[in-house]
């Protein structure tokens, strides 16, 4: 049983005794802390907080626990039902409301669930909200309604369409052009909330064809649920045999999007941004940003518009600060989050995927042809498994001596340690959501950027 407690939201495996997992009673703790602190800050008055969730196997038992202890602490709840992410965050403001909580774990295994927390602005709470809800979870300092004043309860199913409106009405999102070009696409939505929208947003934007593959949002996933090569062989297969334009791929809270070619072979997940990017950018002056363990092509990309590149912290919070600190236009991360902040400031796949077949039916190329235009980076992910004892933040501060040294390479501490060296870089950071150091490196073929994100990793076992 595993229950990871961080400013992003609190994640944890169903079953097992309280304190374990994401049971009952851990939910209870951590939603009335939320509730705590939305009730000591908001500015907002209407009393309401929204609650959306992915089709997890977990969902409903999750999410009765949250909306019965909501009105417990004496907040209106308004379930918006099966709903993605970015749905549940537009759904904030759109009501009104003091906050949200969105029930999905990403892309965890059908086995885990989260809580994820949103501000009045349907955005996530920042490093100092997140803190502040887990003492306040810790201490349990938070104090229920009596009768008189327990909350109510309504639901409205009506945010899917509301969300599809708000993209048709994005002023870049070229409906009849994509009508125009007679697109036939895939998808495979992994059998969550995706199955519900996709297909009604494919339908508003007039695509000719399309082709569902795991499509029922019974929360059973087919697959390992993150949109990697790795677990995407059905989807590639079935673009392999011909007859379709495009492949998109979502997680099952549908933040996060990948493109499959018209050959079946991947589009790159951190080439969603990239894409994206570049369209805005030829139609929108302005800044773009994504995290540190994100591709260079962005920065290149921008570069080319005359337009300057930043990178955040990793985690979305982050990079939203920063976009907002830049008045960047277009942003995100290299996992295939779209935030676009003429939508909103969240990572939206029904946004990405209309920008993305808007820029598609104006170039009037295949979708390899899209993607040889862009300059060609490699990353590799690996991982290193943590000890108990393991003293992260001395061996990363370790790294960053011995490479601080050297005059070819450039160290960013922001968040973990960066390496950028001239033709290709290496980030190390604490997982957030796993007991592991994340390893993301990148250079010009897959091979060189393993090799060298291997010596480094070399490099920290020998400090370990």
């Amino acid at each position: 049983m595993s229950l990871i407690k961080s400013i992003s939201g609190i994640r944890g495996t169903i079953g097992g005794r309280a304190g374990e997992g994401l049971n009952p009673l851990d939910i209870v703790k951590f939603t009335s802390a939320y509730a705590t602190l939305i009730r000591r800050t908001t500015k907002i008055d209407t009393n309401k907080i929204v609650v959306g969730r992915d089709a997890r196997i977990s969902g409903e038992m999750v999410k009765n626990v949250v909306c019965g202890t909501l009105m417990g602490m004496g907040f209106d709840v308004v379930n918006i039902g099966l709903a993605s992410t970015p749905t549940t965050e537009i759904a904030v403001t759109m009501e009104g409301a003091c906050g949200g909580i969105i029930i999905t774990a990403s892309h965890n295994p059908r086995h885990w669930n989260a809580l994820k927390l949103l501000n009045e602005k349907g955005e996530f709470l920042n490093a100092a909200e997140g803190n502040e809800v887990l003492r306040i979870a810790d201490a349990e300092d938070f104090d229920f309604a009596d009768v008189d004043h327990l909350g109510k309860y309504c639901e409205d199913n009506t945010y899917n369409q509301k969300h599809i409106d708000m993209v048709l009405g994005l002023k870049l999102v070229d409906v009849d052009a994509i009508k125009a070009a007679h697109f036939r696409v895939a998808f495979d939505s992994i059998n969550s909330v995706g199955g519900i929208i996709l297909p009604e947003l494919f339908k508003a934007l007039g695509v000719e064809q399309v082709t569902p593959l795991y499509d029922d949002p019974t929360g059973d996933f087919q697959h390992n649920p993150e949109p990697l090569e790795k677990n995407l062989s059905d989807i590639m297969a079935l673009m392999a045999k011909g007859g379709h334009d495009v492949g998109f791929v979502v997680d099952p809270d549908v933040d996060r999007l990948a493109f499959i070619q018209e050959d079946g072979k991947m589009y790159g997940e951190e080439y969603t941004l990239v894409t994206v990017s570049d369209y805005i950018l030829k139609h929108t002056p302005g800044n773009t940003v994504s995290n540190l363990s994100s591709t260079r092509a962005l920065r290149d990309v921008t570069q080319k518009y005359g337009a300057q590149y930043n990178a955040a912290a990793v985690g979305e919070v982050n990079v939203v600060t920063k976009m907002k600190e830049t008045g960047a236009v277009i942003g995100g991360e290299g996992n295939g989050g779209v935030i676009y902040p003429e939508a909103h400031y969240g990572r939206d796949a029904l946004v990405g995927i209309a920008l993305f077949l808007s820029h598609l039916a104006h170039e009037k190329k295949t979708v390899s042809e899209l993607r040889a235009t862009y300059p060609n980076y490699c990353i590799a992910k690996n991982r290193i498994d943590l000890e108990p004892s393991t003293d992260v933040d001395a061996i990363l501060a370790k790294v960053k001596e011995l490479y601080g040294q050297e005059k070819d390479v450039t160290v960013n501490d922001i968040d973990g340690v960066k390496l950028d060296f001239p033709d290709k870089w290496v980030h190390l950071r604490k997982s957030n959501t796993e007991p592991i150091i994340r390893v993301y490196s990148e250079a010009s073929t897959e091979e060189a950027a393993d090799e060298i994100g291997k010596k480094i990793m070399d490099v920290v076992y020998s400090l370990k």
